[in-house]
């Protein structure tokens, strides 16, 4: 039987110490006793001798250091779990928030996951469409892949997530539609963004689908370290127990990891790289590794963490961590932003390292891959020709130049840019990327092969509707897939 401890030795918002303590293991969960009778709630996160750190989830205020009761449950934090999870809304810890009553649970999970033998895990093939051609194309979303969006501040990464969720399938073979899932966590997210976030969904149709855990900015921040942890264990459970292929979104992740930077600060542990913890990097490889398929298993797990950029710094702690642990990365481009474009995705510098293995044939089609690489190395052409362009002026371009200058335009107003309400298929996305191939000379298209060109390229045709009604051929494949 665990024993209750009276008084408490220091309270150091948002943390309570206690010594004389025995037996506690660490992220044991604590349940703290006010002077009023009333209940809090908390977590071990540090162990020095007998003396113990415990981090409040309601926050430390009124707490008295001798009035308080602490008593320790022995055993970590869980969440309840069943398949009704599916089209609920829930606070970070796991409680439900959309006002339909309790969820009728079949049984409970330890937030932390469960150690996974790397031997298990199955190797990610095939792909999720986004309805989204940059991404579909270009740096394609592979299942069991941990694909992060670079971001910034006031860039429309929140929108961008929305679009993936309403739109976000697995190929529709071997009867498979019916076993998509979203996971949506937002962390420390203002109440107008939760809302946008909730009404979203709502509209769209899609929140039958969708298990959404959300923690705000006013909430205690301990729930901002919980609320992705949360959610991956429930996108376990419906991965691995009911065979569904989850999508785990998570935003945002710098504002998670400010908090682990607030904790680290309040625990007096010295600080690494613009003050985040030393840990920081296995702390994100924790969450980020846990996405995967497990041999045995009929679904699996896939992520895209957003993490917005301090002053759209790549070299940021957070940013650079994280390209490490995952497998690419999709950037969103301030410039394209600022041109008004949607969404704002930078091609050269996003990839996805997954993605040759889970195109072409079977999963995609043929030529994809061909596509991928003849439009990469002609956009990077692209951006040469602006930068000789700003030295000498456009007028004093060769006509190949002029050309390249002509089709970047071209690719980024109509494939880049395609609105939030655009879902395009990979078929219509492949279609665009070969119609805007060819408004280039043939001969510049020496990442394809002669047998691909000849069925997909068609400069005469692309360049009659290029010279004689330009409007429309903007209209028609900016349009194209609505």
């Amino acid at each position: 039987m665990k024993l209750q401890y009276m008084h408490l030795k220091e309270v150091n918002d948002p943390l309570i110490f206690l010594e004389g303590v025995k037996d506690v293991g660490f992220n044991e969960v604590v349940e703290i006793e006010m002077a009023d009778g009333s209940m809090r709630h908390g977590q071990v996160i540090e162990i020095k001798g007998d003396s113990v750190g415990i981090q409040v989830f309601e926050g430390t205020e009124g707490i008295s250091l001798e009035n308080t009761k602490t008593s320790f449950k022995g055993r970590s934090m869980h969440v309840g779990l069943s398949k009704e999870v599916l089209g609920r809304i829930f606070s970070g810890t796991g409680e439900p928030i959309d006002g339909l009553g309790p969820l009728f649970i079949d049984e409970y999970r330890d937030i932390n996951g469960l150690p996974l033998n790397p031997v298990s895990r199955v190797y990610p093939r095939n792909y999720i469409n986004t309805g989204i051609s940059s991404i579909d194309a270009l740096t394609t979303l592979i299942r069991g892949q941990k694909l992060p969006i670079f971001s910034g501040a006031g860039m429309p990464h929140d929108e961008l997530a929305m679009q993936i969720v309403r739109q976000a399938r697995i190929a529709e073979d071997a009867g498979e539609s019916d076993k998509f899932g979203v996971v949506f966590a937002a962390m420390g997210v203002k109440n107008d963004v939760a809302d946008f976030f909730k009404r979203s969904l709502e509209e769209a149709g899609v929140l039958d689908r969708v298990v959404m855990y959300l923690n705000l900015s006013n909430d205690p921040v301990i729930e901002r370290i919980l609320t992705p942890r949360t959610a991956l264990t429930t996108a376990e459970y419906l991965a691995y127990e009911h065979d569904m292929h989850i999508l785990v979104i998570m935003t945002d992740i710098t504002f998670y990891s400010e908090a682990l930077r607030e904790f680290s600060s309040s625990k007096g542990e010295i600080p690494g790289r613009k003050g985040f913890p030393g840990y920081l990097y296995s702390d994100l490889a924790s969450l980020f590794e846990r996405a995967g398929i497990v041999k045995g298993k009929g679904g699996s797990v896939t992520q895209i963490p957003i993490l917005s950029m301090p002053n759209d710094d790549i070299t940021h702690p957070i940013p650079d961590l994280t390209g490490y642990i995952t497998e690419g990365q999709i950037v969103l481009s301030r410039d394209l932003h600022q041109k008004g474009l949607y969404p704002p995705i930078a091609t050269l510098p996003s990839l996805s390292r997954l993605m040759k293995d889970g195109i072409g044939s079977g999963y995609t089609r043929d030529d994809h891959k061909a596509l991928t690489d003849q439009l990469f190395s002609s956009y990077s052409h692209v951006q040469e020709a602006r930068s000789l362009a700003s030295v000498i002026g456009e007028d004093e371009l060769s006509d190949t130049d002029k050309k390249y200058i002509r089709f970047g335009e071209f690719f980024e107003n109509n494939f880049v840019n395609q609105g939030p309400e655009v879902n395009r298929s990979i078929e219509d996305t492949l279609d665009l990327g070969w119609a805007l191939l060819s408004l280039l000379p043939r001969e510049e298209l020496d990442r394809v092969d002669s047998e691909v060109l000849d069925e997909f390229y068609n400069s005469q045709e692309a360049y009659e509707r290029f010279n004689i009604k330009e409007k429309s051929l903007v209209r028609e494949l900016g349009q194209k897939g609505e």
